[in-house]
């Protein structure tokens, strides 16, 4: 930007902190053409006095403010007009620092240098003009997919929705009953899975096309060319998967005997016989006297499937409440490790508790076996006793649920893989693990959608098989922009969650589908219209840059050259961080704008005693917890200047490499927690930057400096008393260590 005006709040005891008309040179050093201050920048007549210098030809501003976290409306321009930086003052000077003391004066001439500096390099970005298809394209026609078609299509928006069976509805269509929704939750409800694919046959806004497949998914959010198995092609702006889940395969359960006895089922199976009005025992015909219910097979075990699949619990409830109802005279004998029946599922629970025909008991079944004409199942610490068996004619095993976007030997390999890793026993048997977690979270023969996409044909998924989001900040996101797993793809759960999920993956679809049309990114970077530019003269086709990014949203042709999709893009900067050759940019964050701001600072020379040390912090876990540190009036050292940056897995190493050699004592990188819950809004930014960290060591070993002066720390967005102790400890150790040697060349 060539005409650059500065404008300083002096309310919030900025003013009382720092001399703010001393300011006003640093700013002239920066080539800033107008200086302005304000008691209260954010209100009407400080806005105006902004507002005023843009009439009048001022193209970049940077407000030292408050954490541009904060007044976000008030301070909101027209982004293809102007530039604009925040500088924090509040937060990293008058909240944090001694007020009219000589190193928070300096903090604050550094801190505007830096924003100046930066904002003199930035670029006004480019809207994007292609076309926006607005169809929502669904794929998985059981209770989730069509209620997620019901809601896309209530939000306006044309839906296709593909099944690849005959028929609607899944595995609902063999079901009779459903756990009550509504009270007195103590009964039953009717299945409505029939209304409900009534409402979608008849809704015009509605394409379902059944006993299809989709072929191949090439594009990007607001431009995906859909190809079905049946040759049928379309355009789509967004996309639910919701191809559910399915049993595990009981026949690995080999203590508990399926297989061995015609009367050993699963709950599906009892669920097709409910449904018939037929209770029989398939291995002779005869009508049951008594079923025992095995809750937990195969789930929350280590062996199997180590996490619970949510619904078990609910589903034999509802099989013990239907066959008391319709079979009064066969007992039901229920035995469970934990009857998990949170919310008004409770009320549930007890109704069938009052059920004279209903027996539970806490236990653990350890075998089933046959015994004479029927069953025994033998029990272990249970209510009953230590060591107990119970008799029965029919043995119905709750088994769990499998995403259909991986099978359960890929559910146990990747297991197994991640646990090698984690225990990082030797670098090759790491490395094994690592191309197994590639090769099966990225779908090798499990694929669904056929993504034309450089990182795999489908969603990423994670250790256990479900696709990859990240469950805290947004539960519908998932690797793949544009793109939204609901129902028991997305994680397990009943029918009640799943109708929720189907609402809540529709309306992300949409909302991404409107946010493009405005040439905006969605979450975490939500409303950012600006997009990366590739200088491809110099690209080396090294890869880092399609291997690296966390959404997929760079393939690459046959020599290897990078292919922006830039709808699929979140902004992170990750490839920024990763290319080596520094040629991708964002025209408002850079390398180049970044190594600006850390050549802006004075560094004070040895004799002064006054070290200094970039901290590069994460915008969505680092900075808001430094914000709520100087919200809270803690005190952090002096010498620190925060930079704050996108990601971690967007600081480019060439920054440290900078720092170093200009003299800068020490660099603290500050960011999200890593690890399968994905702390780390981009996913493994965290991650990223430790592997980056070989190459930082290698810097500091060519310029003959400490291993010491580059620390990387995570932390969650809570542990802002943890910022202030960070920053302390880091600048004694920088003091213990000494000096940066090429201070002053």
């Amino acid at each position: 930007m060539d005409a650059i005006g500065t404008f300083v709040c002096t309310g919030c005891d900025i003013g009382a902190a720092v001399d703010v008309n001393a300011l006003e040179e640093a700013a002239k050093e920066e080539k800033s053409k107008l200086f302005v201050t304000h008691p209260c920048l954010c209100g009407p007549e400080g806005l105006a006095e902004i507002n005023k210098a843009l009439d009048d030809g001022i193209n970049g501003i940077c407000i030292a403010a408050c954490s541009h976290r904060m007044k976000q409306n008030e301070f909101r321009f027209d982004r293809l007009k102007v530039a604009c930086e925040r500088v924090s003052f509040r937060e990293q000077v008058a909240w944090s620092q001694k007020p009219g003391d000589e190193d928070t004066q300096m903090v604050a001439e550094d801190l505007l240098r830096m924003g100046l500096a930066r904002v003199g390099k930035m670029e006004l970005p480019k809207p994007f003009e292609g076309e926006i298809e607005k169809t929502v394209l669904i794929v998985g026609g059981g209770m989730t997919g069509l209620q997620a078609a019901i809601a896309a299509s209530g939000l306006g928006h044309p839906v296709v929705l593909v099944e690849s069976s005959d028929q609607l509805g899944g595995y609902l269509n063999d079901v009779k009953d459903l756990v009550p929704e509504q009270p007195p939750y103590d009964t039953v409800a009717p299945n409505s899975i029939g209304n409900v694919i009534a409402q979608v046959e008849g809704d015009s806004n509605i394409r379902v096309v059944k006993g299809a497949t989709t072929k191949a998914i090439d594009g990007q959010p607001g431009q995906f060319d859909v190809t079905l198995n049946n040759g049928d092609t379309f355009k789509a702006g967004a996309i639910v998967q919701a191809t559910g889940a399915r049993p595990y395969d009981a026949s690995k359960l080999d203590t508990l005997g399926y297989g061995t006895s015609p009367n050993i089922i699963t709950t599906r199976d009892l669920e097709k016989m409910v449904k018939a009005g037929a209770l029989t025992c398939p291995g002779g015909g005869q009508a049951p006297k008594r079923i025992v219910f095995v809750q937990c097979a195969g789930s929350r075990d280590a062996d199997h499937l180590p996490y619970c699949s949510s619904e078990c619990c609910g589903t034999t409830l509802k099989l013990v409440a239907s066959i008391n109802r319709d079979f009064p005279d066969v007992e039901c004998a229920v035995v469970y490790r934990d009857m998990r029946a949170p919310g008004q599922l409770e009320h549930f629970y007890l109704g069938v508790q009052e059920n004279t025909g209903a027996m539970l008991t806490r236990g653990d079944v350890d075998k089933v076996a046959q015994s004479g004409s029927g069953l025994s199942v033998h029990v272990k610490d249970s209510l009953l006793g230590d060591d107990v068996s119970l008799d029965a004619d029919l043995v119905v095993l709750a088994v769990g649920m499998v995403p259909n976007s991986a099978d359960g030997t890929e559910i146990r390999e990747l297991m197994d893989a991640y646990g090698r890793i984690e225990k990082n026993e030797s670098e090759s048997q790491v490395k094994a693990a690592q191309e197994v977690v590639e090769r099966l979270k990225h779908h090798e023969g499990t694929e669904i959608l056929n993504l034309n996409y450089r990182q795999g044909p489908d969603l990423p998924v994670l250790r256990y098989g479900y696709p990859d989001s990240h469950y805290i900040c947004f539960p519908y996101e998932t690797r793949r922009t544009g793109i939204y797993a609901a129902g028991a793809l997305h994680a397990p759960m009943d029918v009640a969650q799943a109708i929720e999920d189907a609402h809540g993956a529709a309306m992300k679809a949409v909302q991404c589908i409107n946010a493009i049309t405005r040439s905006e990114a969605v979450h975490p970077r939500a409303g950012d219209i600006s997009v990366a530019d590739f200088f491809l003269q110099r690209c080396t086709q090294c890869k880092r840059c399609t291997e690296e990014c966390p959404f997929g949203s760079i393939n690459e042709d046959e020599k290897g050259t990078p292919q922006y999709n830039e709808l699929r893009c979140r902004r992170c900067g990750t490839c920024l961080g990763a290319c080596p050759e520094r040629i991708i940019s964002f025209p408002e964050y850079s390398v180049d704008q970044v190594a600006s701001m850390i050549k802006a600072f004075e560094v004070p020379e040895e004799d002064e005693e006054k070290p200094r040390v970039i901290a590069f912090l994460c915008e969505n876990d680092a900075l808001p917890a430094l914000d709520e540190a100087a919200a809270r009036k803690m005190q952090w050292n002096p010498w620190v200047r925060v930079i704050p940056v996108r990601c971690l897995g967007a600081v480019n190493t060439v920054w440290i490499a900078d720092s170093l050699s200009r003299g800068i004592d020490g660099i603290l990188l500050i960011g999200c927690k890593s690890g399968d819950d994905y702390q780390c809004h981009y996913m493994q930014g965290s991650e990223l930057a430790k592997t980056r960290m070989t190459n930082v060591q290698e810097t500091l070993e060519r310029l003959t400096l400490e291993s010491e002066r580059v620390k990387i720390v995570e932390i969650g967005r809570d542990d802002y008393a943890k910022i202030p102790e960070i920053m302390e400890e880091f600048a004694e150790t920088i003091d213990d260590v000494g000096p940066n040697p090429y201070k002053g060349f």
